[in-house]
């Protein structure tokens, strides 16, 4: 590593000084591998002698300027290397850690990622903003299945600079046979999953060889030091400024009248006043009239930059939107093939609908049932209903509305999404879209010319949902019927759909389990929609269990047209009633998945109407239910 002294610079122009430092390229890098193979070791070495760097600089300053007070002893790496191992003994580096440090020519923010499989979604977390990777391998040990795991997570996010780094050489006696030996395994390993380029590095973190400075020990070497290495390695930085201009609209900046400006980030590209730009998902065009920055406009703006930009036109465009060259603009659509990496506790449940975020776009989304997982220690891909916690997979995902987007491969800013719980707003997965599934744009809406006000306005009432709620034996069906009998006889259109007999005919292939019981909901949430659209009032009956599939269905309708009524009985007098005999059957394990016993049920925050069936007669609640909807649809009946 060069010495990093520019005493004479500090001492005689401090401005000019920080200046070079703010202006030094950054290098985002993660250290990941086997447990113990020495992550916490080698980050302990970088930081060490980055510090011993300043503090010389430091001294230099303070003899020569006296502008900046004693700092004190350099810190000792003994201690160092302690306290970051007493973090992982502590748990801490079950999270990523992150460290920073600087050299002349550059600046570092390296991720501490955990070994362990159980941690994968945090390896990946570390990975998801990573410019390079450097996969520890034990001397002694050799490839092991957590390097294999991290090699094959640090490729599947894109990572494409690579550093084998060969640890505790000074334990093997710094043989050059144990090095050769396991850059070949590792190449094998690498090429079959698609790894094509790499740099191996002998390196002993504690002693310090290869990594700051070249190890006389290690005469055969002759590639890079590692420190050398991360100093000199290309990021792509410049690639991203050739690729087609694209800038997620962040926020709308109008502060007055005369001016509307649209800021963001730009992802890639470059950018001048004049350009074409295209809009997306719209496809209105336009041409870039200014650049605004804190100091001025800007004959010129390029990716990594955070800009406003105005519009020659006043088009429609707002955040989510995405500003791209007219010429060659990202795709839209709204089904995709995508890769899944699951961060919940909670599996995933294939067809409930959560929020995907993708740069500044939020949209709600359907993951569909994984085509396969990926067992990340064998590579083998293996059939899955669902995905737990840290599991990857392949699934299809459908959205409500386009988005725009590239594939993660050609760029992460347009191809990386989260996936957020709606009720929670936790956040469960992370992903990568794939491709755009081209189904999606050959099939468009056809308009037609009896709207669903016009098939209500002929039966002389409005379309509504009444959407009955609670556990088995709870009463819904019942009231339900007493409801719909009382409609009929005021001359209303209705139609009421019943759990059983539905499960009877358009819902006989599912099951009870959670993922059957979402799709169940999302069918009828569908029928129920058609139903609304031919002007019906339709009263449905089913547990519904989950709050996110009953959400999804009012999201279906236009507002307030879903009416969730809960038939509130406790599961002690459901129990009671028990016609059918299903508790004592699910009491007895004679029924799986049974809800209130095996099964959660999630009872409404906010209905419309709860119902307390302890107080209330059937023929009561009918009443109540219709004298309700009455009043609150007025003049619908």
């Amino acid at each position: 590593m060069t010495a990093y002294r520019p005493d004479a610079l500090i001492a005689s122009d401090i401005s000019a000084y920080l200046e070079l430092h703010q202006h030094k390229s950054l290098l985002r890098f993660l250290t990941c591998g086997s447990v113990d193979d020495g992550k916490s070791t080698l980050i302990g070495r970088l930081l060490y002698d980055s510090k011993q760097i300043f503090e010389d600089q430091l001294s230099a300053l303070e003899s020569d300027s006296k502008r900046v007070g004693t700092q004190g002893q350099a810190i000792d790496f003994a201690l160092l290397v302690d306290g970051l191992a007493a973090e992982r003994e502590q748990g801490i580096t079950i999270d990523v850690a992150y460290r920073f440090f600087a050299t002349e020519k550059r600046k570092f923010i390296v991720a501490d990622t955990p070994g362990h499989e159980q941690y994968t979604r945090n390896m990946v977390t570390g990975a998801s903003t990573a410019d390079l990777a450097v996969i520890l391998i034990d001397a002694r040990k050799g490839v092991l299945t957590q390097t294999k795991r991290h090699s094959f997570l640090a490729h599947l996010l894109g990572i494409r600079h690579l550093v084998v780094a060969v640890n505790k050489m000074d334990l093997v006696d710094y043989d050059q046979s144990a090095f050769e030996r396991i850059v070949a395994a590792y190449a094998e390993f690498a090429h079959s999953i698609g790894i094509q380029h790499f740099t191996p590095i002998p390196i002993s973190g504690f002693q310090g060889d290869n990594v700051t400075t070249r190890s006389d020990a290690m005469p055969w070497f002759s590639g890079p030091v590692l420190l050398d290495h991360l100093e000199a390695v290309n990021v792509d930085a410049e690639l991203d400024r050739i690729k087609p201009f694209r800038m997620p609209v962040q926020w709308v900046n109008r502060p007055n009248l005369d001016f509307r400006g649209f800021a963001g980030l730009i992802a890639s590209g470059t950018i001048r006043p004049g350009d074409p730009v295209r809009i997306l998902p719209s496809g209105r065009t336009s041409t870039l009239a200014r650049i605004v920055t804190m100091n001025g406009d800007r004959d010129v703006a390029v990716a990594g930059e955070s800009v406003t930009l105005t519009l020659a036109d006043e088009v429609d465009c707002s955040r989510g939107d995405v500003i791209a060259t007219a010429d060659a603009p990202p795709q839209t659509a709204d089904q995709f093939k995508a890769t899944l990496v699951w961060m919940d506790a909670a599996e995933l449940l294939p067809g409930r609908a959560y929020w995907l975020k993708l740069g500044t776009q939020m949209v709600s989304a359907v993951v569909r049932a994984p085509e396969y997982a990926i067992d990340v220690n064998t590579m083998a891909r293996a059939p899955a209903k669902t995905l737990a916690l840290n599991d990857i997979g392949v699934a299809e995902i459908a959205t409500d509305r386009p988005i725009v987007f590239e594939p993660y491969a050609e760029s992460h800013d347009l191809g990386g999404f989260i996936l957020i719980d709606k009720l929670t707003n936790a956040t469960v997965g992370a992903g990568m879209l794939d491709f755009a599934l081209r189904r999606a744009q050959n099939v468009h809406w056809q308009a037609v010319e009896i709207t669903r006000e016009a098939h209500a306005q002929q039966k002389g009432q409005q379309s509504r949902l009444l959407w009955f709620t609670g556990l088995s034996g709870s009463g819904k069906s019942t009231i339900a019927n007493l409801v719909e009998k009382k409609l009929h006889a005021l001359g209303k259109h209705s139609f009421l759909l019943d759990g059983d007999n539905i499960r009877h005919g358009l819902n006989r292939d599912l099951g009870f389990s959670d993922q059957d019981r979402v799709e169940n909901i999302r069918r009828i949430g569908e029928v129920a929609k058609l139903m609304t659209d031919a002007g019906l009032i339709v009263l449905t009956a089913f547990i519904s269990p989950f709050r996110a599939e009953r959400a999804m269905v009012r999201a279906l309708l236009p507002e307030g047209e879903f009416f969730e009524i809960f038939v509130d009985t406790p599961i002690e007098e459901a129990e009671r009633r028990d016609v059918k005999g299903l508790y004592k059957k699910a009491r007895a394990g004679e029924i799986a998945n049974f809800t209130g016993i095996s099964s959660p049920y999630e009872p409404p925050l906010a209905p419309e109407l709860r119902i307390d069936t302890t107080r209330t007669t059937p023929e009561e609640a009918a009443e109540q239910i219709v004298e309700a909807i009455m009043g609150v649809w007025s003049p619908v009946l």
